[in-house]
C-alpha cells in the first residue's frame, strides 16, 4: 500500500533525490571549514588588492581588507593558530556541559526520565506527550534521537494506532524541535558562543546562553500543539491507513524496573533540594548572585549559568547511579565522566578549523567589509528589517539542506549575518533566534540528517515497504507548517519589540 504514496510523490521524491546526491557530494565538515579558510584567503588577497575599504560604523575609521596571502598575513596565521584554537569561548563550554550531560546519560538517568515520560502518558494525550518529551528530551543531546522515535511506535501500537506515525512523530518532536526547550541545554551554549565572537566584528556583545530564554518557553507549547494537531489531524488520517504494520517489537527493552523508579524519585527529590537552596541565595535583594541594583538582568547569576546547571546536572546523575546502582563506588563518578567525552573528539577536530575561520574572517576584515556592504544594499532598496529576516531564515533552512550541523552552518553564517544585522538595529540574540527557528526546522527534511537512516530502519521493522519517499511525504508537511507556524510567531515577536531572552 505505499507504493501508491511512494508513486504520487515521485516527482517530489525526484527533486529530493537530487538534493540527497548533492548532499553526498558535500565533504565532511572539517574539509567544509579548510575550504572556507582558502576562500578567506583568496577573497582577502583579493579586496586588499582591489583596495577594499569601508567606514567603520562604531570607530567611523576607514577598515581596509588585510590579505592573509602576504607577509602580515603569514605571520598572524603563524602566531595566532594555537591561540586562535584554546581561547575559542565554545570549546571550554561544550566541553563543560558535556562532561555534565554526558555523566547523566552514563548513569542512565537520561534514558529512564524519557522512557518513563511517554510510558506513563495518558492515552488521550499521548501525541502531546511524545512532543513535550521529545523537545525536553533534547536536554540529553543525541540521546534523543535515539530513544524517543522507537518509544513513540511502541507506545502508538499499545493504544491501537500505527507505530510508523508515531515514530515519524517521535522524530520530528527531536528534531524539529530542536533548540526549543523550558531549560538551558548544550545547544543554547554552543550557539551563543559562536554569536559573541561574531558580534565582536561590529562590537562585542555577550549572547547568554540564555539570550533566547524568554522566546523558547513560549515555543514549547506552540510546537507542541501544533506538532500534535498535524499528527492527529492529518499526518495519521493520511498515512496510517496505507501503510499496514507487520509486528510489533517488544516492550521488554523500554520497561523501567523498580529500582530505576525509585531512582528517578530520589532524583526528583534531590532536584527540589538544589532549587530551594539556590532560591534561598538567590532571592534576597542582597543576595551576591543579583546585580548592584538587585536586579537579575545582567547578573553574576546568569553569567554563571553554566556552572549552576553543571551542578544541578552533576548532583541528579551521582543521586540517581547510586540508587540505581550504576554508581558502585566513588571513582566510577570520574571514569563515568572520562567515557562521556570520548565522543567529543570529533567536536574538537572541528572546532580546531571553525576557530581558525572565524579568526581569519575577522583579522582579515572582510566580515565587516561584507556586513557594511551588504547593510548599505539593503538600505538601498528598503527592505523592512522584517522581511530581511524572513528571507534569512529561508537561505537558512535551505542551507540546512547541505549542512546538518547546527553549529557547523553557524559558525559559517553567523559571521556574515550577525554584523550585518547589528548595522541595522537588530540585536545578535535576535539573528541567533531567527536561525535557530530556520535550522531546527528543516532538520526533518535534510538528506544529510544522520538520524534519517536509523529512523527508516525502526519503520522498516513494522513495514518494509515504506522507502524514503514515503517517508518524506510526511515530514514536508510538518517540515512546512512547523516554519510557517514558528517562524511566523517569531517575526510578529519581533514586531512587539520584547526581548527574546535576558540581555
Amino acid at each position: 500500500m505505499s507504493t501508491a504514496i511512494t508513486q504520487k510523490s515521485s516527482s517530489g521524491s525526484s527533486m529530493i533525490d537530487r538534493i540527497e546526491r548533492l548532499g553526498d557530494k558535500v565533504p565532511h565538515p572539517f574539509y567544509l571549514f579548510i575550504f572556507l579558510c582558502l576562500g578567506v584567503m583568496l577573497l582577502s588577497w583579493l579586496f586588499s588588492f582591489i583596495g577594499g575599504g569601508v567606514t567603520h560604523p562604531s570607530t567611523g575609521e576607514v577598515v581596509h581588507v588585510k590579505s592573509l596571502i602576504s607577509g602580515e598575513g603569514l605571520v598572524y596565521i603563524l602566531q595566532s593558530t594555537v591561540n586562535n584554537f584554546v581561547s575559542f569561548k565554545p570549546l571550554g563550554l561544550v566541553l563543560c556541559m558535556m562532561l555534565a550531560v554526558g555523566l547523566l546519560q552514563e548513569v542512565g538517568l537520561a534514558d529512564s526520565a524519557i522512557k518513563q515520560s511517554l510510558l506513563n502518558a495518558p492515552r488521550q494525550f499521548v501525541t502531546a506527550s511524545i512532543f513535550v518529551t521529545g523537545i525536553i528530551g533534547n536536554l540529553a543531546s543525541d540521546a534523543a534521537f535515539i530513544l524517543v522515535p522507537p518509544l513513540a511506535g511502541l507506545i502508538f501500537a499499545a493504544t491501537n494506532r500505527n507505530p510508523i506515525v508515531g515514530i515519524a512523530a517521535g522524530f520530528v518532536a527531536v528534531a524539529a524541535g530542536f533548540t526549543a526547550n523550558l531549560f538551558i541545554a548544550g545547544t543554547d551554549v554552543l550557539l551563543s558562543g559562536i554569536s559573541t565572537e561574531a558580534s565582536a566584528i561590529v562590537e562585542h556583545v555577550e549572547v547568554s546562553p540564555a539570550a533566547n530564554w524568554y522566546f523558547m518557553l513560549l515555543s514549547v507549547p506552540i510546537l507542541v500543539v501544533t506538532g500534535t494537531l498535524i499528527t492527529d489531524k492529518y499526518i495519521e488520517p493520511k498515512f496510517a491507513h496505507k501503510m499496514a504494520t507487520t509486528h510489533a517489537d517488544s516492550e521488554q527493552s523500554f520497561e523501567i524496573t523498580a529500582q530505576q523508579k525509585s531512582a528517578l524519585k530520589w532524583a526528583g527529590a534531590a532536584s527540589l533540594v538544589f532549587i530551594a537552596l539556590l532560591l534561598a541565595v538567590l532571592l534576597p535583594a542582597d543576595s551576591p548572585l543579583r546585580n548592584a541594583d538587585g536586579g537579575l538582568v545582567p547578573s553574576p547569576f546568569l553569567k554563571g549559568i553554566i556552572p549552576i546547571i553543571m551542578a544541578f546536572f552533576f548532583m541528579n546523575a551521582v543521586v540517581y547511579g547510586v540508587k540505581a546502582g550504576t554508581i558502585k563506588q566513588a571513582s566510577d563518578i570520574p571514569d563515568l565522566m572520562s567515557k562521556a567525552l570520548k565522543g567529543v573528539g570529533g567536536y574538537i577536530v572541528l572546532v580546531f578549523v571553525i576557530a581558525q575561520f572565524i579568526a581569519w574572517f575577522k583579522w582579515s576584515n572582510l566580515a565587516i567589509f561584507i556586513a557594511v556592504n551588504g547593510a548599505e544594499w539593503i538600505s538601498s532598496v528598503e527592505m523592512p528589517k522584517l522581511a530581511m529576516m524572513a528571507l534569512f531564515m529561508i537561505l537558512a533552512g535551505l542551507m540546512n539542506m547541505i549542512v546538518f550541523s547546527g553549529s557547523a552552518q553557524w559558525a559559517i553564517m553567523a559571521p556574515v549575518f550577525i554584523p550585518l544585522f547589528m548595522l541595522l538595529g537588530v540585536d545578535p540574540q535576535v539573528t541567533q533566534m531567527g536561525y535557530r527557528i530556520a535550522d531546527s526546522t528543516t532538520n526533518i527534511i535534510s538528506p544529510t540528517n544522520p538520524y534519517i537512516p536509523m529512523v527508516l530502519a525502526l519503520i522498516a521493522k513494522y513495514n518494509p515497504q515504506v522507502k524514503f519517499g514515503t517517508f518524506l511525504a510526511m515530514m514536508v508537511p510538518y517540515a512546512l507548517v512547523l516554519f510557517s507556524v514558528w517562524g511566523g510567531l517569531f517575526l510578529i515577536y519581533m514586531l512587539t519589540g520584547l526581548p527574546v531572552g535576558p540581555m
